[in-house]
Order: C-alpha cells, then structure tokens, then sequence
C-alpha cells in the first residue's frame, strides 16, 4: 500500500477514486505521565512521555487507516493528512485520512 502526502504518485496513474479512507484514535494523558511531565515542566526541556503517547496515536490512527483502504481494495492513499484535537480535557483525537485511489 503506497501512502504519500502528495496528490499524484511519480511514475504512476489513478484509474480509479474509491473515497476517504481514514483511521483515528483517542488518547488520553496516563496519570503516572502527567507527575513526570510536571516535573519536566519545571526543569523545562521535552516531555518524552507526551511525545511517546504523540507518536504511538499517529501510528494507530495510521494503520486505522491503512486498513480501512485495504477494505476499500485501494492500491494507495493519497493526500494524507494527520489532524489533532481536543475532545475533552487531557483527551485529543488523532486523525488521519486521505483518497483511497486504485493505479494502472
């Protein structure tokens, strides 16, 4: 499955637009996370906890997606985009989508 942020693919036509595919996931802040993250905060610098938990919701919401396409029988994902936001406090949406498309 080719995933590309663009809107056409080098080397490679779209025969076909099958629709949106996307995948997404909530989070929300783990206790234990926010006493470290408070701390760093004190001290400054990044807060890896956050970070991890950032990067573990966009690769979830990726694959989320990546499977929805797969359901769609898409060769490729273009113009894939990745959204955050807050659902409630210490909770946010990751959300990914893009055009499940089939390629000659």
């Amino acid at each position: 499955m080719i995933i590309i942020t663009t809107e056409t693919i080098p080397g490679k036509e779209v025969s076909e637009v099958l629709g949106i595919a996307r995948g997404s996931t909530v989070r929300a802040r783990h206790i234990g996370r926010d006493i470290v993250a408070v701390l760093k905060n004190i001290v400054g610098g990044e807060i890896d906890e956050y970070t991890k938990l950032q990067a573990e919701s966009r690769e979830q919401a990726l694959q989320r997606m990546t499977e929805d396409a797969e359901r769609l029988n898409a060769d490729a994902v273009i113009g894939v985009r990745m959204m955050t936001s807050l659902v409630a406090q210490g909770a946010a949406e990751i959300l990914v989508y893009g055009t499940a498309v089939k390629l000659k």
